[in-house]
């Protein structure tokens, strides 16, 4: 899981240890599901009328998100993944995902590869 534990390195430092620890079983959950990356969690937001908070995070803009919002958009099965690795119950993990899920969102955006503009 090297690229999973290079993002986690990389959002531990530029954003503090709890997000850090966030970072890694969100990502490997959200992978696990099909939704691998920031392109897989913009289009789930956006499946669930929310891609405005993925477009705001991405440029480091404040959106605010509340846990139950993270549980409809994400789906439980991921947010329980995620407090399993993390030792917590679901309900903690939906309100930390709230909490740091723009934070990361805009870490992953700017750290990203620049994709093809030119694709359509």
């Amino acid at each position: 899981m090297g690229l999973f534990d290079s993002i986690s390195n990389l959002i531990h430092s530029a954003l503090g240890a709890e997000a850090g620890q966030l970072a890694v079983p969100l990502l490997q959950s959200l992978d696990a599901q099909g939704l691998g990356g920031l392109d897989g969690l913009k289009a789930q937001f956006e499946q669930s009328g929310l891609g405005a908070h993925v477009a705001a995070w991405s440029s480091g803009q404040s959106m605010p998100i509340d846990a139950d919002t993270v549980q409809q958009v994400l789906g439980l099965p991921a947010v329980q993944a995620v407090a399993a690795k993390l030792g917590i119950d679901p309900q903690q993990a939906s309100q930390l995902i709230a909490q740091h899920l723009p934070a990361i969102t805009q870490h992953l955006a700017q750290n990203a590869p620049q994709s093809d503009s030119a694709s359509s």
